[in-house]
């Protein structure tokens, strides 16, 4: 089977890989770099198991900038190029998703078309009304940055958006890929499908805020966090997972999926999803107010990712908390690896790490780091478990 798939970051990539196994994977991507990187074998995003499996073993798996080239042919075709929510309309920019189905349906006659992007509640079905078609299908991806191809190898679920033959048959080509035995595997109406993607994501940040809130809570009131947090999640129905203070919610999922929820209950009554948006900003200012007291003459980030083993800072929750501190004139320096221009955000960026920790009198890190052991009494974090 011939499988074109369109996008290689994190969702893409671990895709492609995953399913170049036991098929023919071709990986169709704008940037010429990446491209070359993966006929490299090279991994062009930071996940250990995917550059393990491109140099270790056999795949059948080619990239292009061709879309031509890309999608002739092809069984499938997946969509996993990026939608970013966009606040001027109020929802996820689903152009390159669009654009893509109708070249497949053009390029690729017989192909199903998947999307793997995350997409509003009712686009699938409104995508293919618009485009005259039934053959585009809708299958949330369930992956974490850095683990991608961990989790599709061990899934927690499938979920395909269409009760039809190819929805069978796309649940059978992950299901088989899995090396775990037994993968629940859940085929759907495509408006139910997007609906599990958004509540699961918001139901993840909803966890975060609420320890987040705990951790405020006890700080405010100079009460031992990491205490209550043991103690609560002793419950075996909250449980010790998903429990560890930090900035705020963040990178690239969890903040634009809550806010396309919350835009998708435009006509329905509701006051907890809001809650959730909303908590994301009160933790980041309480946190920025709390340093500031402090008086800093000097504040350094150290590292703007989420968490260990990720290359992504988009909508890091450091960020909402650096920019808070601009703002009221604090200088800031920060030291990210993955930077390599003098200034980041109207902050200087230093590559030195000892000269950064020489610079700042006040560090702030999401994530604790032996990094910063000989600074201790410099740096402020709410990491308590030292875990993401």
């Amino acid at each position: 089977m011939k499988i074109c798939v369109v996008g290689i970051g994190y969702v893409g990539l671990s895709m492609a890989v995953l399913l170049a196994k036991r098929h023919t994977v071709m990986a169709l991507d704008v940037d010429a770099a990446r491209v070359r990187a993966l006929n490299a074998r090279k991994a062009p995003i930071v996940d250990p198991d995917i550059s393990a499996a491109l140099t270790g073993g056999e795949l059948r798996l080619s990239a292009t900038t061709d879309r031509a080239a890309a999608m002739q042919d092809a069984d499938f075709v997946v969509i996993a190029t990026p939608t970013s929510y966009d606040p001027e309309t109020n929802k996820f920019d689903t152009r390159t998703v669009a654009a893509t189905a109708s070249a497949a349906l053009n390029l690729a006659p017989r192909a199903a078309i998947v999307i793997k992007s995350t997409v509003p509640v009712g686009y699938t079905d409104a995508l293919n009304a618009e485009l005259g078609t039934d053959r585009i299908l809708f299958s949330p991806e369930f992956l974490r940055e850095g683990r991608a191809l961990h989790d599709n190898l061990h899934p927690s679920r499938i979920v395909v958006g269409s009760t039809s033959d190819r929805g069978q048959v796309f649940a059978d080509l992950l299901r088989e890929a899995a090396l775990d035995p037994d993968v629940p595997v859940l085929l759907t109406g495509p408006r139910e499908a997007e609906a599990i993607k958004l509540f699961a994501n918001t139901y993840l940040a909803l966890r975060v805020a609420f320890f987040n809130e705990l951790d405020s809570y006890a700080m405010a009131q100079d009460l031992d966090s990491r205490q209550i947090i043991d103690g609560v999640c002793l419950d075996p129905r909250i449980g010790q997972y998903y429990n560890n203070p930090s900035f705020g919610y963040g990178g690239y999922c969890l903040p634009k999926d809550t806010r396309q929820l919350l835009a998708n209950y435009e006509t329905v009554p509701q006051s907890l999803i809001r809650a959730v948006v909303e908590a994301n900003a009160t933790r980041k200012d309480y946190l920025a107010e709390t340093i500031l007291a402090m008086k800093p003459r000097h504040v350094g980030i150290y590292r703007l990712v989420m968490k260990a083993g990720s290359d992504n800072f988009r909508d890091s929750s450091i960020l909402g908390v650096m920019e808070r501190i601009q703002a009221r004139g604090i200088p800031v320096t920060v030291y990210e690896p993955g930077l390599t221009s003098p200034r980041f955000l109207d902050a200087a960026v230093e590559g030195d790490l000892a000269r950064f920790k020489e610079t700042a009198d006040v560090i702030l890190a999401n994530r604790v780091s032996a990094d910063l052991a000989d600074v201790a009494e410099k740096v402020f974090t709410r990491d308590l478990f030292g875990a993401d």
